[in-house]
């Protein structure tokens, strides 16, 4: 894909790229801001694609970013129902794509301080992806109904929405979880009360 540089005003930018893997690596001197296009970032893994952290960015490897935004990686699939599509309520059979991802993971930037809620809310409102949900004020809490319209029992009665962050699943809300800079957030759709994806209901 493309790779751009682009300096502030008076400053220069120098870029050197190499591309291993599905890997950009790039070196831009500070002032500079890195894009590009195609795969994204960082470095491939068998768990997935790995983000440098902020220390990594500021030597200079970085997407899309000026080398001092925290940044993490954003995925939503369903392809549990897959494997399920005998529970899968009929209505819904033309909203699973084939291969059971709603959004491919996706680097994105976010503010210190920001829940995996917030950051969930934000991508899918940029990427026109269905999100419902609903709060609950007396427990700053906010539970997901429903992303690309599928929801809870849609594919049977222990069906919904999970999320994980760096491999785990955390037994509180998704709105309380609050993001630090290279984590991995996935958003996995569940039809056995989180069995059927290593984990269990608690998004």
């Amino acid at each position: 894909g493309a790779v751009g540089a682009a300096g502030t005003a008076g400053v220069g930018a120098v870029l050197s790229t190499a591309v291993l893997k599905n890997t950009i690596e790039a070196l831009v001197k500070s002032g500079a801001v890195l894009t590009a296009n195609g795969v994204v970032a960082g470095e491939a893994a068998d768990a997935g694609i790995k983000l440098p952290n902020r220390a990594a960015r500021r030597r200079g490897v970085m997407v899309s970013a000026t080398g001092t935004e925290d940044m993490l990686m954003i995925s939503v699939s369903c392809a549990a129902i897959l494997e399920n599509l005998d529970r899968l309520n009929a209505e819904k059979a033309d909203l699973i794509p084939a291969d059971g991802v709603l959004l491919a993971p996706t680097a994105v930037e976010f503010t210190e301080g920001e829940s995996v809620f917030d950051v969930l809310k934000r991508v899918c409102r940029e990427n026109k992806i269905h999100m419902e949900f609903s709060e609950t004020p007396v427990y700053q809490s906010a539970y997901i109904e429903g992303i690309g319209n599928l929801y809870e029992f849609d594919c049977g009665e222990g069906s919904g929405w999970m999320y994980r962050v760096n491999g785990e699943f955390p037994n509180y809300g998704c709105s309380r979880y609050t993001l630090a800079d290279s984590d991995t957030v996935e958003w996995v759709y569940t039809c056995d009360f989180g069995a059927d994806v290593g984990g269990r209901v608690g998004a």
